[in-house]
């Protein structure tokens, strides 16, 4: 005798939507652990993260529709049903399939990896994370803001380390009595001695302005992304003392009083 739980719904029926769910978790391990293997030496782990996520969790929506099917609920209506209630679904459904093409698309295009610092609609940091709906950014303050990966896909992204090589610059401002020349030999000689400062593409040292209180020196050096920060910071504290130290100083800020003689004065 069959077991009637609500309309036709039987115990057979959850018995067998219960079986399906439990293989669909079993394949969609399965699948995980396989392209994990197979892909792991063919793509970043980043982006063989996101195939996987994408692999796991179609499974299981597909494994999901066939139990809904065998339930006797009818799919084809499911999206039109309920007034309201199915508009505001069907809006959520496509900012969730948005967000899961822009994860695929991310997957192909590869413009950020995990680690990668990057600068996102504004949000600056470390991709800590992109998952298949969003992306995780941590920012240099220690905080972590989620991106939506419809967002990351369709906004301007600025990677920092994807390129072998970035430039810094500095303006160096010496006094209008202190030798030109000679600061931007010392400078040079600086940047040349540097073991982590790249001759291709040459640095650039030159007068820039003349500014109200100082002859401002442009520096622009090339260094290698993995040290560029330390590159940046250590290379302009060498420049400060070895100036300091050839009597070439940066000056204050200065200016120039004229007070008219006391007969001018009515």
């Amino acid at each position: 005798m069959r077991r009637v739980l609500y309309g036709d719904v039987t115990v057979l029926d959850l018995l067998v939507v219960a079986i399906v769910a439990l293989l669909a978790v079993g394949v969609a391990k399965v699948l995980a652990i396989y392209l994990r293997r197979t892909l792991k030496e063919r793509m970043s782990r980043g982006h063989l993260e996101i195939l996987v996520k994408v692999v796991y969790y179609g499974t299981v929506v597909v494994a999901a529709m066939i139990a809904l099917a065998l339930l006797g609920f009818n799919l084809s209506g499911l999206m039109v049903a309920g007034g309201i209630a199915g508009i505001v679904i069907g809006f959520a459904s496509q900012r969730i399939v948005g967000n899961l093409i822009s994860g695929v698309f991310l997957i192909i295009e590869r413009p950020i990896t995990i680690g990668n610092q990057v600068n996102i609609d504004g949000v600056m940091g470390f991709v800590e994370d992109i998952n298949i709906f969003s992306t995780i950014i941590r920012t240099y303050d220690g905080l972590y803001v989620r991106l939506p990966n419809e967002t990351v896909f369709t906004t301007h992204i600025t990677n920092y380390v994807a390129n072998v090589a970035r430039r810094f610059e500095y303006v160096v401002g010496i006094r209008y009595s202190d030798d030109a020349e000679k600061a931007m030999r010392i400078i040079g000689k600086l940047v040349e001695e540097h073991p982590f400062a790249l001759i291709n593409p040459p640095p650039e040292i030159f007068v820039d302005n003349l500014g109200e209180s100082s002859v401002d020196i442009v520096v622009r050096v090339w260094g290698p992304i993995s040290v560029w920060y330390e590159v940046r910071k250590t290379l302009l504290w060498k420049i400060k003392k070895a100036l300091e130290a050839e009597g070439i100083e940066i000056p204050f800020p200065q200016r120039v009083i004229w007070q008219a003689p006391s007969s001018e004065v009515s």
